[in-house]
């Protein structure tokens, strides 16, 4: 009896060691530089992560969380009100740390054109919405050859198709942010 009650104790000891110190974790202490400079190698220059996703596939998958964010002019924050280059400014910073300017026709500017069939989830797509047909006005985040994600100024944050004839007569160019791998 005392033997069975002595196993009984080491096997509660194990559980709650399990618990309280996972065996994945490393307990050497490094700096927040060190570990700052790590994830930004990590982001950077590793074109998968773990779950095999590459950069182009998380944008993507980012962008369609914004989804019903409402329109605001000039905002950039999700779930409470953002125009269309703030979005992909704030997206594009968060995961890929590339800082984008401001307005959609810097952003065309700034992007390597792109044709068609060379398209991937994360690059983006430049319309002229606005009294010139030929000026940028309007961008969003490609998540497939057809489908993209981007602030309406009546609907907010949505997904809407290129198949679509005002955005076929709109599109100005498809475009990939520099340096996103």
């Amino acid at each position: 009896m005392r033997n069975r009650g002595f196993g009984l104790i080491w096997i509660l000891v194990a559980i709650l060691s399990g618990a309280l110190f996972p065996s994945c974790r490393s307990h050497k202490k490094i700096q927040k530089d060190e570990i700052f400079i790590e994830e930004t190698v990590e982001i950077k220059h590793n074109k998968h992560n773990k779950k095999g996703q590459t950069l182009g596939d998380r944008i993507a998958e980012e962008s369609m969380t914004w989804i019903g964010t409402p329109y605001g002019f000039g905002k950039s924050e999700k779930g409470v009100a953002t125009d269309c280059s703030g979005m992909v400014i704030v997206i594009y910073e968060q995961l890929a740390e590339i800082k984008l300017p401001r307005n959609s026709a810097e952003q065309a500017d700034f992007c390597e054109d792109l044709e068609e069939k060379e398209i991937e989830p994360g690059d983006l797509v430049f319309f002229a919405t606005g009294k010139d047909k030929k000026k940028v006005s309007h961008v969003g985040i490609m998540i497939d050859r057809e489908k993209f994600v981007h602030a309406s100024g009546s609907k907010g944050v949505m997904l809407s198709e290129m198949t679509t004839p005002y955005y076929r007569r709109t599109f100005i160019k498809y475009g990939r942010v520099p340096g996103r791998l």
